[in-house]
């Protein structure tokens, strides 16, 4: 579940083609300190860059420097001649102009704004050795960076550190029609990777609403959990091997593709989860699972949460097998999401909704096994309402409802969002508990997410 508190001090956000705008007024613009060896009339690719700029059209993110109170380690400032040895590295995509930053220093829900001089693009894991070895030899800080569509801010820098991007390692390597081992780079975008198995008929055991910019070496590189969790678990168990590039430039090569593999250590799970901390993720190697050759999707509304977690177990133990989603969200969220991005609800007002999604082998066998839930769930009254969908674009639609809440509460304001782990039981508890205690403080207190990944 995440939870997100909108407070009333703040401004309010709607969406602009590219970019958000706010009715505040700009901050102005701070000049920061020079490092050492910056001479005031200093020339060059450097010069110029000391004054942070912004788009006329964006509003000003404050600086994570001067929101919290957090100190510079004692790295290297970047130099003219770092930057002449990154061109000889990575010719021709060193990227210096403070537009194009902008976008890389600041992360998704804008909340987060580093003030990185130089934003690096290699292509190859052999380049990001170099890179980092250069780095690690000049005591410049490095901040890896996959599709930036992380919402706690982790993407960004907080000071000046160097972006490299792993927009351009977007290649897949290989794939086994048989197993359904996937090969590839870390910059493979979510969503690509899904067509690419799609049209071998597997799919990707992992699925975000962020899928369309979120890098597969992000995603493992957060342990990114996901709609599709309660069917296929977590990329501690997809993942089959990793390729990374430590700190030193050191290429750690554990890219296997066998799924049984007793040997020694499992380092590669040391990297799963690690954020960019003990090394870059370069490539990855996952099991895809067969594509289901039949999808149903419920939508459904609950009278209480307590109704949620029943319909929950008898959902587990009606559809077993074919279960592949189950998602609920509050009654806040679906009014937030009818506000802001004029999507309507299917079924009667509920103080709960569910998305149930099925997927299996047999239409028929699944569309039976789904017939007789939905017929237990609305005689017992755990359910009021529901509909159900088996056309893709039916589909994609009751998806909507869930994945574009984090778009919705955006659009109303200032986001605090919040990934928590508790007893099922007690999950809505936090929600309940927070308005109380917030009262007028927040606009709105929201629960909503996987209910799969408290089993």
């Amino acid at each position: 579940m995440v939870l997100c508190r909108v407070p009333r001090w703040s401004v309010g956000l709607w969406a602009s083609p590219g970019w958000w705008r706010t009715t505040c007024t700009l901050r102005a613009l701070v000049r920061p300190k020079r490092g050492p060896g910056s001479p005031r009339g200093a020339s060059g690719p450097l010069a110029g860059r000391m004054f942070s700029k912004v788009s006329s059209c964006t509003p000003e993110v404050m600086l994570t420097q001067e929101r919290y109170p957090v100190q510079r380690l004692p790295f290297s400032v970047v130099s003219e001649e770092d930057l002449a040895a990154f061109e000889r590295i990575v010719p021709g995509r060193v990227v210096t102009d403070p537009e194009e930053l902008e976008v890389s220093n600041v992360d998704w829900l804008r909340t987060a704004r580093g003030c990185s001089k130089v934003l690096l693009r290699p292509r190859t894991s052999e380049e990001v050795s170099r890179i980092l070895r250069y780095c690690h030899e000049r005591n410049l800080a490095v901040n890896p960076q996959g599709g930036n569509t992380g919402l706690v801010g982790g993407s960004v820098p907080v000071f000046d550190e160097i972006i490299l991007s792993t927009a351009l390692m977007n290649q897949v390597t290989s794939f086994n029609s048989v197993s359904g081992i996937l090969t590839c780079q870390a910059g493979c975008v979510l969503e690509g990777l899904s067509r690419y198995v799609q049209e071998r008929d597997f799919i990707m055991p992992l699925d975000l609403g962020a899928k369309g910019s979120c890098h597969i070496g992000g995603n493992v590189a957060t342990n990114a959990g996901g709609l599709r969790f309660l069917r296929y678990g977590s990329l501690r168990g997809t993942v089959l091997g990793l390729e990374v590039v430590l700190a030193d430039g050191t290429v750690l090569d554990c890219l296997t593709s066998l799924r049984k593999d007793n040997t020694g250590y499992d380092l590669k799970q040391l990297f799963i989860g690690s954020e960019g901390t003990l090394g870059v993720i370069t490539a990855v190697s996952i099991l895809c699972p067969p594509r289901p050759k039949a999808v149903n999707v419920a939508f459904l509304g609950c009278p209480g949460f307590a109704e949620v977690l029943q319909t929950f177990s008898t959902c587990r133990g009606m559809l077993g097998e074919i279960l592949s989603a189950f998602e609920f969200m509050d009654a806040e969220c679906m009014q937030l999401v009818q506000q802001h991005l004029h999507l309507a609800s299917p079924v009667q007002e509920s103080a709960f909704y569910l998305l149930v999604e099925t997927s299996g082998s047999s239409p028929g066998h699944d569309a039976e096994k789904l017939g007789c839930f939905l017929e237990q769930v609305l005689g017992s009254g755990l359910v009021t309402d529901g509909t159900v969908a088996t056309d893709e674009s039916k589909a994609q639609a009751l998806w909507a409802l869930r994945e574009r809440i984090t778009e919705a509460l955006s659009r109303d304001g200032y986001v605090y969002k919040y990934d928590v782990s508790l007893p099922m039981e007690r999950l809505y508890d936090l929600v309940t508990d927070l308005r109380a205690r917030l009262g007028s403080q927040a606009r709105h207190v929201v629960g909503y997410g996987h209910l799969g990944e408290w089993l």
